[in-house]
């Protein structure tokens, strides 16, 4: 389904947020929890949109910044319950059968393979990296679960990139209602993710920069545990 497509099916879903603002929390997270699974669909015409819903609609506490906090936990529930459909099925049913049958769900042999060779050569945490990036975003769950990679690093590494991939989305939605509110939703999509693409340099950098601190710190860490073994007292 084009992008043209779902913006459609969004913007009929968001005319419900007048009268319904719990419901259409509900459809966040639905919405992400999909983007976030196998399921090929964009994040960007779910979550931009949100965002926008907060100036244009009274949601549910009718407070902008409490509405705007609602909206992104229900997009980061979405996409971390997304993430788990991933993690468990495919510990559970294996590579031989993902690399089988993937393809009669959209799961490309090329791209498991892609998503794994991620996986293998930046470990861990490229379950952060990867879900700031397009194409393999959704996927690189998926090799984490195959090498049963600890559920908590997991859920924290995954967690803080879709949140923060969250919060970006939501953001550019709520300043795209401060400039117009008449905008349409196919609009807003397309802007917001011309807006992505010109400023992903910054998002890049920002990656750079906490996996630089992420290694220092563990550095650091590790050299402090490990402490020199005490002197034997001379005989």
């Amino acid at each position: 389904m084009s992008t043209e497509a779902i913006a459609s099916h969004i913007q009929y879903f968001a005319d419900f947020a007048g009268s319904t603002p719990l419901l259409v929390l509900f459809f966040i997270f639905l919405f992400m929890a999909v983007e976030s699974s196998f399921i090929p669909f964009p994040s960007e015409v779910v979550m931009i949109p949100a965002g926008f819903l907060v100036q244009r609609y009274p949601l549910p506490t009718g407070n902008h910044v409490l509405d705007l906090i609602l909206v992104f936990l229900a997009g980061l529930a979405g996409s971390m319950a997304g993430a788990y459909v991933n993690y468990y099925l495919s510990s559970w049913i294996g590579r031989p059968f993902l690399h089988k049958y993937g393809k009669y769900f959209f799961l490309k042999e090329a791209a498991l393979d892609r998503a794994e060779e991620i996986f293998r050569k930046y470990g861990d945490m490229a379950t952060f990296v990867c879900r700031l990036l397009p194409a393999i975003r959704q996927l690189i769950s998926i090799p984490a679960g195959l090498s049963h990679m600890n559920l908590i690093r997991f859920s924290c590494f995954t967690a803080l990139g879709a949140g923060i991939w969250t919060a970006i989305l939501t953001g550019i939605g709520y300043y795209f209602g401060h400039l117009a509110s008449d905008m349409s939703y196919l609009d807003m999509v397309q802007k917001g993710k011309q807006l992505i693409h010109d400023h992903y340099i910054w998002i890049l950098l920002g990656l750079v920069v906490f996996i630089a601190a992420y290694i220092l710190i563990q550095k650091r860490i590790m050299k402090s545990d490990a402490k020199p073994e005490p002197e034997s007292p001379e005989a």
